[in-house]
């Protein structure tokens, strides 16, 4: 029984690792399409437009997505239609939510972070286009 166990736990972590990894490749894919929309466009525009290329740019790159997909509230039971709305969820995985600021602020963190508890998410990216270099617009937030 021992063994059983152990084999059992050994597969666990398999699974586990193999999840990690496929993650962490999906968002490498989805930083690596911001970092193409950014290089082409660069600092200073409307989130819309950095929106709008970027779902071109992950069709392109064979990414399946949802945009501006409807997050409604449950309150009390009832299933509320609310003005929340989230920018991308790529590969029913990872959520992504875009901004054109010039300092993300803790509303923003807490926004993102608001949307992966809703829908039980594990991953989710923040993406600050409005910076010289995107890197520094970058935040990965794991539940």
């Amino acid at each position: 029984m021992g063994r059983l166990l152990f084999a059992t736990w050994g597969e666990a972590l398999n699974r586990e690792d193999a999840e990690a990894q496929r993650i962490n490749e999906l968002t490498g894919r989805v930083i690596g399409c911001c970092i193409e929309v950014h290089k082409a466009l660069g600092p200073g525009l409307l989130e819309s437009v950095y929106e709008e290329c970027l779902s071109f740019e992950m069709g392109e790159k064979g990414l399946r997505f949802e945009r501006q997909k409807e997050l409604p509230i449950i309150y009390k039971g009832v299933r509320l239609n609310s003005a929340y709305r989230i920018d991308f969820i790529v590969e029913k995985t990872v959520i992504v939510e875009l901004k054109a600021v010039e300092r993300v602020m803790p509303v923003h963190k807490g926004q993102i972070l608001s949307y992966m508890k809703l829908i039980d998410s594990r991953i989710g990216l923040l993406i600050n286009f409005n910076v010289p270099v995107l890197k520094n617009g970058i935040d990965r937030f794991v539940l």
